[in-house]
């Protein structure tokens, strides 16, 4: 399975996430087809609405789980045998095929960590494993500074070259986890699928990775509540409405270990070797594409608050930020974001 960090749960109580915009009485309110199941290590539920035309949901359902599978069987680091294991496996600099859908997700990847000065790097696998948050299992101490310090000179986005369907490394220890970006894709795909069937009011997420398209029938959009940061508990930090945008949101806080009181995350500076440790808790991104904001939202949960907003606004990414302070919590909006945020205003 893509087991993709753990990369925080959108949420919603269950899987109540869809919220009315406005109410309307029981009798007239239109309920859309719910479709779900497992896939990468986690859930997807897809929500569409019908109209006018008649649907085999079952085959409706079988076409999206081809989506999915697809997607984990190339680029899953769970999987022994998917396309992406046997890249990393070449332990050799001579160029290796990959499938057009692989290659796709791969271009995404370096050139969002170009973008990014480096913080969105796919390349940091060994640091994942050697941290306990990879498909080798989980730790219960930290690996020592010489140990991670040992696997930066062979991490860093400038290793990989793509050309076309063929990518070669700088150095065959190489070894790419694309869990900060796949899912983000497969929703995309599945998305498309239901966009070339002729649904015009769908909902897709993928373990909290969102796409949208709207409005519903009745007018209304689709709302969807972004979670407060508490380790113990789910709550709504914020309402928005997307419109028909993907979302996608990064978090430091479920995904951890702790030793002797220091709490150790999922999110990995690539430039330290080490789970990040700035005042960012939760990043939540609105693109066209989920597999863009998948990536953009764990680069700015790497950056500094400051330096993340500023990088938003300089390439007019929509971004909300929640960083901790001594009182609490706070937000930082970007312009972008503001015209997606629900009147409403924080729900408590």
């Amino acid at each position: 399975m893509l087991k993709v960090h753990y990369k925080l749960w959108l949420a919603l109580l269950g899987l109540a996430i869809f919220v009315s915009c406005s109410p309307v009485p029981t009798e007239e309110r239109i309920t859309p087809e719910r479709l779900h199941g497992q896939t990468m290590g986690t859930y997807y539920v897809v929500s569409v609405f019908a109209g006018e035309q008649e649907v085999d949901y079952v085959q409706l359902q079988a076409e999206i789980d081809a989506e999915l599978e697809l997607v984990n069987q190339l680029m899953s680091t769970y999987i022994p045998d998917s396309e992406l294991m046997r890249f990393n496996r070449w332990h050799s600099t001579q160029p290796f095929l990959l499938s057009e859908p692989t290659a796709e997700v791969m271009a995404e990847s370096i050139r969002l960590g170009l973008e990014t000065d480096g913080l969105l790097d796919v390349t940091i696998r060994p640091l994942v494993e050697l941290w306990g948050f990879g498909a080798e299992g989980r730790i219960t101490r930290a690996p020592t500074s010489e140990q991670y310090q040992a696997i930066l000179p062979y991490v860093g986005i400038d290793k990989l070259r793509l050309d076309g369907l063929w990518l070669s490394k700088a150095d065959p220890r190489v070894s790419v986890d694309l869990s900060t970006i796949a899912k983000g894709y497969g929703v995309d795909r599945v998305a498309d699928l239901l966009d070339t069937k002729g649904f015009d009011a769908f909902l897709v997420e993928v373990g909290g990775e969102i796409r949208a398209r709207g409005p519903k029938p009745d007018g209304s959009p689709w709302r969807i509540a972004i979670e407060k940061p508490d380790a113990d508990g789910r709550a709504v930090q914020r309402i928005i409405e997307p419109g028909d945008l993907a979302l996608a949101t990064s978090g430091d806080y479920r995904n951890y270990f702790e030793q002797n009181g220091v709490r150790f995350s999922h999110i990995l500076d690539p430039r330290t070797g080490r789970p990040i440790q700035g005042r960012v808790v939760s990043s939540t991104v609105l693109h066209e594409s989920c597999m863009v904001a998948d990536g953009y939202s764990t680069a700015l949960m790497i950056m500094e608050a400051d330096e993340a907003l500023a990088f938003a606004n300089r390439i007019g990414l929509a971004a909300i930020l929640i960083v901790k302070t001594d009182d609490g919590f706070t937000e930082l909006v970007s312009e972008a974001f503001e015209p997606f945020m629900h009147t409403g205003g924080t729900t408590r």
